[in-house]
């Protein structure tokens, strides 16, 4: 009996311990459940991965034929890529020769030039397809470069550009006037600033509004004040949402040091709303509304595109049934749900996402196009939200401060933005809007199927990416025959399309019209040459062995 009494109370401690421990267990079991299965999902492993691709080249011969191909098309492809240089050459002098001078002392430019394809392609299409990172003047829907060459404007200006460039010069020079005799005087507002407070509480249909400087440093407040209110520490972001580049919302590839109190969760999955409905940690979901495009996916880029597995799945109906579970029990728990409308806000509706999905948020964010073309963060959300301190405590506060926050000629200038988008007539601009381009979409992917060509677009709105419809290691060079046809693209390439709003049909027939000539001619140069039976699944294991081989010296 003596013996048998330490072994009993040793048992029940194990017991009371293994029952403690248990509601924890069940709770990570969870989580992980709720994670995307792709590297997406998880960001530890991702950045694991990617620590441990070798970086390796191919010479001039494996560049044309990386996919097997016979000697016969990969001359095609070699001469066509030699045209295009010349080309490039010739119609660029100005631009390239520029762009080359500033690279060495502008860090921006030295990753974009070599992320602008999969690696193992880069250093060539540098040398003989290098572009230029400079436009000196804008018109209607097109840009000129340094050597007088004019494209249609598919950037969009990173977001910014919803209404056209000349509608922002306008908003600009008025500004301008109406802030010259203030001057660039910060800390104290123009008095502008009471109308716009105005405006963003009727828009947004919440109670306060706070600037930044950035849509990033906007993101940054929303979560600080989720956190301030609900006495919780951790935020849920969606699996390939882009929320900025601050640490909290960037855990993956890209931050060095991975944040403790983000959990990055499956899009549209129920088993999310398990976690929400069963954490006790959660002060806030931030939603991106452009991952209706591409659930669970990171923003494409053609630097990705190692094969043709890109896809395009917006389903407004189900991303709007989705929003409307995740506001319920947000509701229900007490977790603030935020749009972060920084890239989508005033494209989709003049109500942002919020009037475009039909979803009440407590918080939401708004920048790119607001400010009438200049830079800016805004944060809107109800009352109890956004208060930085506390009536008992006076020392426990929320601070967040920033010397050009409510600059004079920004608030002027989003004067001149918000009083346009107050018009009845300029709101026209939004009605049947989806269904025109939709539309246009639609017709495109009709004149690519009926020629054979595999390559389609997917849109949410004006928002488009581009898509491949048979399995190819060389997608990515589409890209730089749609700047041979005057198609202007941002250094993400085919991955994003942004079309600002003043695009009539005569112009979007142009862009059509350039589009399908360019695919042609890729399609002519053998580039969508493949062996039969190859897969996507191919391609991965196929650059699998090559990396395999470097990393062993094989």
């Amino acid at each position: 009996m003596e013996t048998s009494l330490p072994i009993l109370s040793l048992s029940a401690a194990a017991l009371a311990g293994a029952a403690a421990a248990f509601p924890k267990i069940q709770a990570r079991l969870a989580l992980s459940r709720a994670k995307h299965r792709s590297l997406t999902g998880h960001s530890k492993m991702s950045k694991m991965v990617a620590r441990m691709v070798p970086h390796y080249e191919f010479d001039i011969d494996e560049f044309f034929r990386s996919d097997g191909a016979p000697k016969d098309v990969a001359m095609q492809r070699q001469d066509g890529f030699f045209r295009l240089a010349g080309l490039y050459a010739d119609r660029y002098p100005k631009g390239r020769a520029l762009t080359a001078e500033v690279t060495e002392r502008i860090s921006d430019l030295q990753f974009t030039e070599t992320y602008r394809v999969p690696f193992q392609y880069s250093r060539l299409v540098r040398e003989h397809l290098g572009t230029s990172a400079f436009v000196e003047a804008s018109s209607g829907v097109t840009v000129t470069d340094l050597d007088g060459n004019v494209s249609y404007d598919l950037t969009g200006s990173y977001g910014v550009n919803i209404f056209g460039n000349d509608f922002y010069k306008e908003c600009i020079a008025e500004g301008e006037k109406r802030a010259h005799a203030l001057g660039p005087v910060l800390g104290p507002y123009h008095p502008v600033i009471a109308d716009n407070v105005r405006r963003l509480c009727e828009i947004s249909g919440l109670d306060e509004v706070s600037f930044h400087m950035s849509g990033t440093e906007a993101v940054m407040q929303a979560v600080r004040l989720a956190r301030y209110h609900t006495k919780r520490t951790h935020l849920v972001r969606f699996a390939g949402a882009y929320h900025g580049w601050w640490g909290e919302v960037q855990p993956g590839v890209g931050n060095p040091v991975s944040p403790h109190e983000t959990f990055t969760l499956a899009d549209m999955s129920e088993k999310t709303l398990h976690v929400l409905r069963t954490r006790k940690d959660i002060a806030c979901v931030l939603v991106n509304p452009l991952q209706a495009l591409h659930p669970n996916g990171n923003a494409p880029g053609d630097s990705a595109l190692v094969d043709s597995s890109r896809s395009s799945r917006y389903d407004r109906a189900a991303y709007t049934e989705w929003l409307k579970k995740l506001r319920e029990v947000c509701t229900e728990r007490g977790i603030v749900l935020i749009f972060d409308e920084v890239f989508v806000g005033f494209r989709l509706a003049a109500g942002g996402a919020q009037e475009y999905f039909g979803v009440k948020a407590d918080m939401a964010t708004y920048g790119k196009s607001l400010a009438g073309g200049l830079p800016v963060g805004v944060v809107c959300g109800r009352k109890d939200l956004m208060r930085r301190f506390r009536d008992d405590r006076p020392a426990d506060i929320c601070f967040a401060r920033g010397t050009f926050n409510s600059h004079p000629y920004v608030m002027t200038a989003m004067d001149e933005f918000l009083s346009r988008l107050a018009s009845p007539n300029f709101r026209s601009i939004y009605n049947g809007l989806d269904e025109t381009w939709n539309g246009r979409a639609m017709a495109l992917n009709d004149r690519l199927k009926a020629q054979d060509l595999p390559v389609r677009v997917g849109n949410i709105s004006s928002i488009w990416t581009v898509y491949y419809t048979e399995p190819s290691r060389y997608n990515w060079m589409l890209q730089y025959y749609l700047r041979a046809e005057g198609l202007a693209l941002s250094w993400v390439g085919t991955g994003r399309l942004i079309f600002s709003l003043n695009y009539t049909d005569a112009d979007f027939a142009e862009v059509a019209d350039r589009f399908v000539a360019a695919a042609e001619k890729m399609k002519r140069d053998a580039w969508w040459w493949h062996k039969e039976g190859l897969t996507n699944k191919n391609i991965k294991r196929q650059i699998l062995k090559e990396m395999v081989a470097v990393r062993f010296g094989r």
